[in-house]
């Protein structure tokens, strides 16, 4: 017996949230809270004097100022309800017993009964510390019905109910006297209990809303975390990328200029060979740290793993066939073709250009393999030499969404600060006859003097791949 009711008491102090470490925050007094008291007292004192007019309150043994102090205090209280929730509920109980003993009348009347369920019902919803609250509104509760029985017990309730039966004519399946007492505690058991149950509720729900806003605001502060994340691992890569292109052009600068130097007295036809390499690298080296630099904003973090910077050659558009190759399954082809304006203008592309258009692409195959249930991919590279030319590379699969497999979208937000870099714009997303496509075109040629290097050995007969 003793375990069902500690099982049973562990229940209600869960139910109510006694041990619950989330606590309601306790709001300021607003204009709401003002504007429901006052609509309250104000609605209250006009129903007091209808019911006035009518009579009941014509052996009231007060003056009506007084009357009228009972409902304006208690719709006074109900400012405070939800920033002193238990203090409030207290004072509307006291104010209950006095109201109730000295002018039943004015305490039975409806906006009081309103007043004192708000007020009961507040102190369940909005109390912080909620141990404290179940002390206070049990004692309240338990008062309230040991009132009641003081009313039959010793009270002139039974001998009005008595008086009332006509000589203990029988009207009902009940007698007068059980039927009251039973009528008057099922009321106040629906009362009470309703202002504690709906208070609980209210409080339930705003603890649910509560959690439900911190883990949306984790969620949110984690995605953008993770987009953080990403930016900054992305440019923390391209200065990587930025120091080895510059060192390489800087180095070759200071090796040709001290060859110049040396021969410049015995040898001019030498010495101009190796400023015109000057000024080729220069030419290179301004172009790639333009593009580049363009990244490098704010970097406010730096990798802490103590990982080395990646000393690989980088990738450039000789490795795109093999890449695009390497992308061909038994169950999915893979091809490759580039359209040049002229036969090897592609091989004038800067290196940083032809380095991102490398990685756009391997970006985009790694999307295709992971997320769609594509059966031909078609790589397409245009490069188009002139004063407005550019170099667009694009993506086509036949596929559709794989089940399951959302991505974060780390891969596409890569891409595109891949194309902010060389000031190029990106198109992603689904075709209107099925399949995805990923297309960016980097601007080339834009009135600037491009160095054109010696055609690599890498990139000779480069055409296509399927």
């Amino acid at each position: 017996m003793a375990s069902t009711v500690s099982t049973a008491g562990a229940r209600v102090l869960r139910w109510f949230g006694v041990d619950d470490p989330w606590e309601r925050p306790a709001p300021p007094i607003g204009r709401s809270d003002v504007l429901l008291a006052v609509v309250i007292g104000v609605f209250g004192l006009f129903t007091l004097e209808l019911v006035r007019s009518v009579g009941p309150l014509e052996d009231v043994g007060y003056p009506w100022g007084v009357q009228w102090l009972a409902v304006a205090s208690g719709a006074a209280l109900l400012v405070g309800r939800r920033r002193w929730p238990l203090t409030v509920a207290a004072l509307a109980a006291g104010h209950m017993l006095v109201v109730g003993i000295a002018m039943p009348m004015v305490m039975g009347q409806f906006t009081m009964q309103v007043i004192y369920f708000v007020a009961i019902m507040s102190g369940v919803a909005w109390a912080r510390d909620r141990r404290w609250m179940l002390v206070v509104v049990g004692i309240i509760v338990v008062v309230m019905f040991v009132w009641i029985a003081l009313q039959f017990v010793v009270g002139t309730a039974l001998q009005d109910i008595v008086d009332d039966a006509q000589g203990g004519k029988r009207f009902g399946v009940f007698g007068p006297v059980p039927a009251a007492v039973l009528l008057t505690v099922l009321i106040n058991v629906v009362y009470f209990g309703g202002a504690l149950i709906t208070g609980r509720n209210l409080w339930s729900s705003a603890r649910q809303t509560a959690i439900l806003t911190a883990q949306a605001d984790t969620i949110t502060a984690q995605a953008d975390e993770l987009r953080t994340r990403a930016v900054t691992e992305e440019r923390l890569r391209i200065a990587r990328e930025l120091h080895d292109v510059v060192a390489h052009h800087v180095s070759v600068i200071g090796i040709q200029a001290a060859a110049a130097r040396r021969v410049m007295g015995r040898d001019p036809e030498a010495a101009g060979q190796a400023l015109e390499g000057i000024e080729g690298s220069s030419r290179e080296a301004v172009t790639s740290m333009r593009g580049l630099l363009g990244t490098l904003r704010e970097v406010e973090r730096v990798r802490g793993d103590g990982a080395e910077a990646d000393r690989a050659p980088q990738p450039t558009l000789a490795d795109l066939p093999a890449l695009v190759e390497s992308f061909t399954t038994p169950t999915r082809q893979a091809g490759f073709d580039l359209v040049e304006s002229e036969p090897g203008v592609a091989q004038h592309l800067p290196a940083a250009l032809a380095h991102s258009i490398h990685r756009t692409v391997q970006e985009a195959l790694t999307n295709v393999e992971k997320h769609s249930t594509a059966s031909r991919v078609s790589v397409v590279l245009r490069v188009e030499e002139r004063v407005d030319g550019f170099a667009e590379v694009e993506v086509v699969d036949d596929g559709r969404p794989r089940p399951g497999t959302s991505g974060s979208g780390l891969g596409q937000l890569g891409i595109r600060e891949r194309a902010a870099s060389h000031r190029g714009t990106v198109e992603v997303g689904p075709r209107s006859n099925g399949g995805y496509r990923v297309r960016v075109r980097y601007p080339w040629g834009t009135g600037a003097e491009t160095a054109v290097p010696e055609p690599d050995s890498r990139t000779a007969g480069l055409r296509s791949v399927s």
